[in-house]
């Protein structure tokens, strides 16, 4: 028969092992930090709006069903942003929808859903950013992740697109519907999510404290 303090490092052992196992899956599939689909553009919690349009109108608002459907949910649940984000829709637009304020681990992927109303002869355009730290200022958003349409062409269906960034902390992603109004029409987003990886030291303490149960139990008592 085993000696007792042989079984319970043994346990500490595959407890241990089960933990970094577990830790190290959960690292691959990441951690959901965000998840919006849009409900209720109104009631939107954490996020900001900024609108630097000149001169400013409307900020982004409840998706228009007699225009398009949303990508998911109900038919109204998307945010949209037109050519009145400049007031009366003359000037130029600038209109910012950033997430609120999450905590990164390392590699983090952004995703979300995109499309406009497909009239011709208008411009849609919209930049994806990223700043880390908490900021809604225009200066913090320096690194610029992707931008949709513009002469390239908006989407006329709902599309994805995907971009990636490696911080560790708070980090805002920022969308910014932008150009001339007289260019611009209507555009939607939808399903907007954020994983992010599971944060490491979490990982090794764990590890440690599985390793440092092992080390205790094969002490032995000096009498």
């Amino acid at each position: 028969m085993k000696p007792v303090k042989t079984l319970f490092a043994t346990a500490a052992l595959s407890l241990a092992t089960l933990v970094a196992s577990s830790a190290t899956t959960a690292r691959a599939a990441g951690v959901e930090v965000l998840n919006e689909g849009f409900d209720n553009v109104a009631g939107l919690s954490g996020w900001a709006q900024v609108n630097h349009s000149v001169p400013a109108g409307s900020g982004w608002f409840q998706g228009n069903p007699a225009l398009f459907a949303a990508q998911s949910g109900a038919a109204d649940a998307y945010a949209a942003a037109n050519f009145l984000s400049a007031a009366n829709g003359s000037g130029s637009v600038d209109n910012w929808l950033i997430t609120p304020v999450l905590d990164l681990s390392g590699t983090t992927v952004l995703s979300f859903y995109t499309r406009h109303d497909a009239q011709p002869g208008f411009n849609d355009l919209l930049e994806v950013r990223y700043a880390a730290g908490t900021g809604t200022d225009m200066a913090d958003f320096t690194t610029l992740l992707t931008t949709i349409g513009g002469t390239a062409g908006y989407p006329t269906d709902w599309q994805q697109f995907t971009a990636t960034v490696t911080n560790s902390g708070n980090g805002r992603f920022a969308f910014r519907y932008l150009g001339p109004a007289d260019t611009l029409n209507y555009v939607g987003l939808d399903t907007v999510s954020v994983v992010t990886a599971v944060p490491e030291p979490a990982h090794w303490m764990m590890l440690a404290l599985g390793l440092g149960m092992i080390t205790l139990l094969r002490r032995r008592p000096r009498f």
